[in-house]
């Protein structure tokens, strides 16, 4: 196990994930790549989604770094956090900024991790994929379907994301969706999404999932698709959502059954006074991590 770890006194390693030493974290020999992406320009209600990957990055900072279920230690593969998504200006160049940052990644044979910010964040990495994937399917896990064509004038904005995901990607699929306008049913695909209420009388929904996906997959996790009794932190949480278990069960069957290209996790809007949701998310990524690399 790792020994000599900096806690998160030490502002520096507060921006990088795990808290980890060079031998882990230089991006030379890093299996897998962080990138933050601090956007915030398009949330509708409450703001500080920007401040989402600072605070992940500083819980992750005080993880134990053995994973207990899987028995391994992921960070040995290196982990790198990059220098964040800095671009601001309009939801369109900040995307067309993660396309480029995000394909320079996968050009390096970096796994890439993107932590927002909002959700359209994802939209910059899906086509990334897309240039370098001849199929592959966008398994989204979220409380809002965010299948507008467009909102408040941009077809970027993070309620359109998964709309955008459609262009990208050969396939979607919709998981944990308790949240929709009647305006976007013109491009739900009902048949590819699955509503939270649903999923409490369907013990085969994950193998349904599954079977719905291409091989290759790219996960994107808006973390309003938790309940917010255990993931308030977010800028639209929603009653009645999944639990950590239902999602990390979800992402231990999509990794046996298929080849996860990619992962984003978004939507944190850290409370200062409550850090668990911090915490949370920052340990979702690493078990993912664990799951994906053991």
């Amino acid at each position: 196990m790792l020994t000599s770890r900096k806690i998160i006194g030490d502002k520096k390693m507060k921006t990088i994930y795990g808290g980890l030493e060079n031998e882990f974290s230089d991006y030379s020999g890093a299996a897998i790549a962080v990138l933050p992406v601090p956007y915030d320009g398009t949330s509708t209600w409450i703001k500080g989604a920007d401040k989402g990957p600072e605070a992940l990055l500083e819980a992750s900072a005080n993880m134990e770094l053995y994973d207990i279920e899987t028995d391994s230690e992921v960070y040995t593969k290196g982990i790198a956090t990059v220098e964040p998504v800095t671009e601001a200006s309009s939801p369109e160049a900040m995307s067309a900024e993660v396309e480029k940052r995000v394909g320079k990644l996968l050009d390096d044979g970096k796994f890439p991790v993107l932590i927002g910010g909002e959700h359209s964040v994802s939209i910059g990495a899906f086509r990334a994929f897309a240039k370098r994937y001849e199929k592959f399917s966008v398994l989204q896990l979220d409380a809002h379907s965010d299948m507008r064509s467009e909102y408040e004038g941009s077809s970027h904005n993070h309620a359109c994301v998964m709309a955008r995901a459609k262009e990208s990607a050969t396939s979607i699929v919709q998981v944990g969706i308790r949240s929709s306008a009647s305006e976007e049913y013109d491009n739900i695909i009902p048949e590819r999404i699955f509503h939270a209420h649903e999923l409490r009388y369907d013990d085969e929904w994950p193998d349904r999932v599954s079977s719905l996906l291409e091989n290759d997959v790219y996960i994107t996790i808006d973390l309003d698709v938790f309940d917010p009794s255990i993931m308030p932190s977010t800028g639209t949480p929603e009653p009645d959502g999944l639990y950590y278990r239902e999602v990390l069960d979800l992402l231990t069957l999509i990794n046996e059954n298929h080849n996860i290209i990619g992962l984003d996790v978004v939507e944190l809007c850290p409370n200062s006074i409550n850090k668990a949701p911090d915490f949370l998310a920052a340990k979702l990524i690493y078990q993912f991590l664990s799951l994906r690399f053991r």
